[in-house]
């Protein structure tokens, strides 16, 4: 595989990719003990900005705090941190990994708090359309999954967490055999849960409606943003609970994610949806969510956060590789 970064940020210093290595006996690669974000980074006309990079920073906190994960960084020295891996790869526009995770903490499932060892990494690297340009450009046929999402009160679907995302593996991977881009899944109840690593949007009738926090979401910061975009174009978003059917008879359906950014979806289970790829609304808050990015559409958000300025936390160590 090709390093996809010349250093990866690990514990405070920049590390060159090839000596980026953790063990085998930590505790995160046997249990899935990690939490993490995903946060892009765009070439704007004021240069390279984080998008909503401190809401990101502050989940991934939300996250190790709701798995008693203690983090050896500050929200401030983190945020500071992912723009010098920005700056340190020479990238105007990236794909940002930060990942909290257990150490060597021994092989019992829940270490002793006195024992917990936690690891901070950042990556930043180029990362295209997640499922592929064309479906952003025409839309992804999806399917619902056999699979469903986790019941409440099992693991927590609000925390961004490494093990979590098992479920979205199964729900993607079985789709992708079906021959469908994307799989949807269910909740435990029945109802519309969320993709296999996207938010779901369902537009009817003028209204955009995605399913609400209790339905085994994760609150996707891009599901945030793509509410309140919009309801600034004069759009009702609200969240809702939804039935199966209810993407059977939708006008428009997309996905939301920052990976995935904003992903039409063209059919659900082979049932076109009335626009049969990006409708008008999908296509109205994809132009102000993309006019963040090229000057047309006003942050009066304060979403956009210049990977130039630097927070008051100290810059990371650089690691020199010396050759064995």
């Amino acid at each position: 595989m090709q390093p996809l970064a010349k250093n990866i940020w690990i514990n405070g210093e920049l590390t060159p990719w090839a000596d980026a290595k953790v063990h085998v006996m930590s505790h995160a690669l046997h249990y899935g003990t990690s939490v993490f974000e995903g946060i892009r980074v765009y070439d704007t006309p004021n240069g390279p900005c984080g998008f909503r990079l401190t809401d990101h920073v502050r989940r991934l906190f939300d996250s190790a705090r709701i798995y008693h994960f203690p983090l050896p960084f500050t929200e401030d020295e983190l945020v500071q941190a992912c723009k010098d891996v920005v700056r340190s790869e020479g990238l105007r526009s990236a794909y940002l990994r930060p990942l909290a995770f257990l150490g060597e903490c021994g092989m019992g499932v829940s270490p002793s708090p006195e024992n917990i060892r936690t690891d901070v990494m950042i990556s930043a690297f180029h990362w295209g359309a997640y499922l592929g340009e064309e479906a952003l450009e025409k839309g992804v046929d999806a399917c619902i999954s056999s699979w469903n999402r986790v019941a409440p009160n099992t693991i927590p679907s609000g925390a961004k967490a490494g093990g979590n995302y098992l479920s979205g593996y199964l729900i993607g991977r079985e789709a992708r055999v079906r021959g469908f881009g994307e799989g949807i899944a269910l909740g435990a109840d029945g109802l519309l849960s969320e993709g296999a690593g996207e938010n779901l949007f369902i537009v009817k009738d003028g209204v955009l409606m995605t399913p609400p926090a209790a339905a085994s979401i994760l609150q996707g910061i891009t599901r945030d943003s793509v509410m309140k975009l919009a309801r600034g174009l004069g759009y009702e978003a609200r969240e809702q609970v939804l039935p199966r059917e209810a993407l059977y008879v939708a006008d428009e359906v997309f996905m939301t994610g920052t990976a995935a950014e904003i992903t039409p979806v063209r059919s659900v289970d082979g049932i076109p949806t009335r626009a049969n790829g990006p409708g008008p609304i999908t296509k109205a808050v994809n132009k102000a969510f993309r006019g963040l990015f090229d000057g047309t559409t006003p942050d009066r958000f304060g979403w956009l956060e210049p990977i130039s300025e630097a927070s008051s936390a100290a810059p990371a160590k650089e690691r020199v590789h010396e050759p064995a």
